[in-house]
């Protein structure tokens, strides 16, 4: 799942160096806190936050088979 995120981040931000993913777990969660450079949020997080949602909901549907609840925080 990891992987997934980090490249959906990477093709949708200029400075890819600057993507860093944490990943902290849980009994019956998964969180990840995806860190981007100061002028890429905007891209991560989309119109209305539509194109952080559509990465939530990606990592949702594979997570279920782990049956474990999956957040995705985004930070700059």
């Amino acid at each position: 799942m990891e992987q997934l995120l980090k490249f959906l981040v990477e093709s949708l931000v200029d400075d890819k160096n600057a993507v860093q993913i944490s990943r902290e777990d849980d009994e019956r969660s998964v969180t990840f806190r995806v860190k981007v450079a100061e002028n890429d949020i905007g891209k991560v997080i989309g119109k209305n936050g539509k194109t952080a949602n559509s990465i939530r909901t990606i990592l949702k549907s594979v997570s279920a088979r782990e049956h474990k609840k999956i957040f995705v925080k985004f930070e700059d």
